[in-house]
């Protein structure tokens, strides 16, 4: 497979998750009771293997290793901690099919670190949003 279907495969997934993951948020702190379908909890499985798979397929088909460059890292790393925000804020934080008190903060979190993920592989760089705001300057009287 060529290395541009891969990255509109690999896009597609990421808008595809972002807005399931936005929307599962958004369900389990309403206490909606199709986030506990099971196709609503299978799909998100489905679309972060095809995500994945696209991700590795790019780097195989360029010859990349995944640790490589500081920016994949930074992702890679990222992706950990975006993986156990979203465990907090969709298993342990549901109560008696509410949302338990961690459930908002580990959401929010997640949704921030999953821009920060974005905001990496657009500028290739682990400072990812931070490269686009302006720097201080230091004032010397």
């Amino acid at each position: 497979m060529h290395y541009a279907t891969l990255k509109l495969i690999h896009v597609s997934a990421v808008t595809v998750s972002f807005l399931g993951f936005a929307a599962r948020g958004l369900g389990v702190l309403r206490g909606a009771p199709w986030v506990r379908n099971r196709l609503t909890q299978t799909l998100p499985h489905l679309i972060d293997t095809v995500l994945l798979l696209s991700g590795l397929g790019m780097l195989w088909t360029i010859h990349l290793s995944p640790w490589a460059l500081p920016w994949l890292r930074a992702k890679l790393l990222s992706l950990v901690v975006y993986i156990a925000l979203g465990v907090l804020a969709f298993r342990t934080a549901r109560t008696g099919g509410r949302a338990g008190p961690v459930a908002l903060p580990a959401w929010i979190g997640a949704l921030a670190v999953f821009c920060y993920i974005v905001s990496v592989a657009l500028s290739k760089s682990p400072r990812g949003v931070l490269l686009w705001l302006p720097r201080a300057t230091v004032w010397r009287g």
